[in-house]
């Protein structure tokens, strides 16, 4: 069951400042997202008090936070280092 990843004009925004290898990274993370938004090598999770908030990790520093708009249809907010979950 692929997912449908719509990406917001933030995520695109803080997406372009990332280095060539996080974006790299980041792009096979969402192949994989796409898949399976729970699959154990993204660490998902709910963001406590934010709603219907989630944050999935590329790696150790970069995290995703996205929600679910529809059955089938994921919005990824936003990218960028482990210090974004602060906004939300």
């Amino acid at each position: 069951m692929k997912y449908i990843i719509i990406k917001s004009k933030t995520f695109d925004k803080h997406f372009a400042k990332l280095s060539k290898k996080d974006k790299t990274l980041v792009i096979s993370k969402l192949k994989i997202f796409a898949e399976s938004p729970l699959h154990p090598s993204l660490r998902t999770k709910h963001i406590q008090g934010s709603g219907g908030l989630f944050e999935a990790s590329v790696n150790m520093d970069i995290r995703l936070i996205w929600q679910y708009t529809g059955d089938k249809i994921i919005l990824m907010l936003d990218v960028g280092y482990h210090d974004i979950l602060n906004k939300f």
